[in-house]
């Protein structure tokens, strides 16, 4: 199985990275970034280097930045793209994708299944609606992590971050969410591509 380096935005997304690489057959390499969207697009460059070189999986949100991915794409590599790079946006962010798991979700949320939205995808702001339905949880130690406190200018709660990451690594199923996110589905497929190549 080839080894897959990633380059992410945050934690919750190397996260998702890693899940993704090894549904796909892969193993996981070593995750750069995680420091935001401007830090991981100002090394763009050297990414699409390493790409000649070893498999990479580049995952970012194409949250308002752009109308759609492919417009994201083109402006994030303007010169041909390496065959060992996996450059993948998730629309309009991963927690769309993770919301795309309906069923899993409403359990971990302590939400009903109807509560979550149907096409996560058509979200302006997945993660604030993740946080909404948070907000409404059965369980008061799901509420107290995820949401912010009243009066906080915060967007999220202290524990967002590691709450989403036991989601991803012990709940989320990602053959589940492909199934209503688009982008998601097409993540899977590249990687099952790539893993298919003879990566150095």
């Amino acid at each position: 199985m080839p080894v897959i380096c990633a380059a992410v935005e945050g934690a919750v997304d190397e996260a998702v990275a890693r899940k993704l690489i090894r549904h796909a057959g892969g193993v996981p390499g070593d995750v750069y970034g995680k420091r935001g969207k401007g830090h991981l697009r100002q090394r763009m460059e050297g990414y699409l280097y390493a790409a000649r070189h070893r498999c990479w999986l580049v995952l970012v949100d194409l949250d308002s930045d752009y109308d759609c991915a492919p417009l994201m794409r083109a402006a994030w590599i303007n010169t041909p793209q390496p065959s060992f790079l996996c450059f993948r946006v998730a629309v309009r962010a991963v927690e769309a994708w993770l919301l795309a798991d309906a069923k899993s979700i409403a359990a971990f949320l302590g939400v009903t299944p109807s509560q979550i939205p149907s096409q996560p995808e058509t979200l302006p702001d997945p993660k604030k609606t993740l946080v909404s339905l948070a907000a409404k949880s059965r369980r008061r130690e799901i509420r107290e992590d995820i949401v912010p406190p009243p009066g906080s200018q915060r967007k999220v709660g202290a524990g967002y971050a590691s709450r989403m990451i036991e989601f991803t690594k012990q709940h989320w199923r990602p053959q589940a969410a492909a199934q209503r996110a688009d982008s998601l589905r097409r993540a899977l497929q590249a990687l099952q591509n790539l893993r298919k190549l003879p990566c150095p």
